[in-house]
């Protein structure tokens, strides 16, 4: 036995070993002891409820350790007759949809109920039912005229703020950099805060909490390898390659924060909540506004031509807002809590890897030096600005 089959052999032993085990406590265990004494575990999640005339599909999946066979269905208390795809009986981590030929009425409340064939109910209600978009040009036109009005055009718009800010020096700048810092701070513990909330949408079985750590700490962990790549370029080609490079990392957080927003805006409207639609787009456009300051404040130091910095800051802009397009698409069309979820935790990651490489730059290995009077009051103030823009997405 050579060398390298000896090395495989070494890695595999653990694995097979660690199979047998397994086949054995299912085999031999004394796992049928306790399924003789208890009953069978299962738990039906119904994720949406799609709607288009004359017939509505119920989108659910096997989230327990046992096949679910669905006997009846039950709509506003009136047993109703359904058709069931792939089957009647799903296996565990199985999704499948039950179809019913239903008269609905725009605008009424639905209760359905789900039984299985032991007697388990499984519920779900909307308050509003509503036709579901449908994939068209007339709705792929009205979610990209949303994610440009709620992403690209207000962040573009901030960036219209450069030639004022640019001529703040000394504590203008480190205020100014402040105040960026507690507006991505805000933002991270805010985009943080949607995923955990949208951790409740998913079911048991996909682990939401893993889905959110593996998104959250790849950003970083990416993120964090580029910057410290940048930082050794950065040493030979000067302070303007450093700025323009802060700019589009910050973009890229932004953008994808903002792919979070685009999915919670084209899910609202696909699922019929056209009043929390609306108000979603008017805040989240001012949320955005304040955003172009983030992505401008560190290029303001340097004093080249303004038009030497406008491809750039075109490029960062889109780079900060077209991914609220894609998230009203995929919103809109293909919503699930699993994308919101990565999406949104990728995104505060990569806010705060890039709010932590603003702050380091500024304290030059003192962190006790970000602490002053300027400083603080620039990251207060940062707070507060995303503070009040945000209450218009909720009022």
């Amino acid at each position: 036995m050579n060398k390298n089959m000896k090395f495989l052999m070494a890695f595999l032993l653990p694995i097979v070993f660690a199979v047998v085990l397994v086949w054995g406590f299912f085999e031999y265990g004394p796992l049928g002891v306790f399924e003789a004494d208890a009953p069978p575990v299962e738990i039906l999640f119904i994720e949406r409820a799609v709607f288009s005339p004359e017939h509505i599909e119920l989108k659910v999946f096997n989230d327990g350790p046992e096949p679910v066979t669905v006997a009846q269905a039950v709509i506003n208390e009136v047993i109703w007759q359904f058709e069931m795809i792939p089957s009647n009986t799903l296996q565990p981590l199985e999704t499948g949809y039950v179809a019913f030929d239903y008269p609905w009425i725009e605008g009424d409340p639905l209760a359905f109920t789900l039984m299985a064939s032991d007697g388990v109910t499984f519920e779900k209600e909307v308050d509003v039912a509503f036709t579901s978009p449908v994939f068209s040009m007339r709705y792929v036109k009205t979610f990209v005229a949303l994610g440009i009005y709620v992403g690209v055009i207000p962040v573009l718009l901030g960036l219209l703020w450069f030639p004022f800010l640019r001529r703040l020096r000394g504590k203008g700048y480190s205020f100014l950099l402040s105040l960026t810092i507690g507006l991505l701070l805000f933002l991270g513990v805010d985009t943080f805060a949607e995923a955990l909330e949208l951790i409740g949408d998913l079911p048991d079985a996909l682990n939401g909490v893993g889905i959110l750590l593996i998104g959250f700490m790849l950003a970083i962990f990416v993120l964090g390898a580029i910057s410290y790549k940048i930082e050794n370029r950065a040493e030979v080609k000067g302070d303007h390659f450093k700025a323009l490079t802060w700019g589009y990392l910050i973009s890229l957080g932004i953008g994808l924060h903002n792919l979070g927003e685009g999915l919670a805006i084209g899910s609202a409207y696909a699922l019929g909540e056209v009043a929390l639609g609306a108000t979603l787009v008017v805040g989240f456009m001012a949320h955005n506004l304040t955003e172009g300051i983030a992505i401008i404040s560190p290029l303001t130091k340097d004093s080249g031509k303004i038009s030497r910095f406008f491809m750039h800051l075109v490029m960062m802009g889109l780079l900060a807002g077209a991914p609220t397009i894609i998230g009203t698409l995929i919103g809109g069309f293909a919503y699930s809590a699993v994308y919101g979820v990565f999406f949104l935790a990728v995104g505060a990651g990569a806010i705060f890897d890039v709010t932590y490489d603003i702050a380091n730059h500024m304290a030059k290995g003192k962190w006790n030096s970000l602490f002053t009077m300027t400083n603080v009051f620039g990251i207060f103030l940062g707070l507060l600005l995303m503070y009040f823009t945000g209450v218009l997405v909720l009022g």
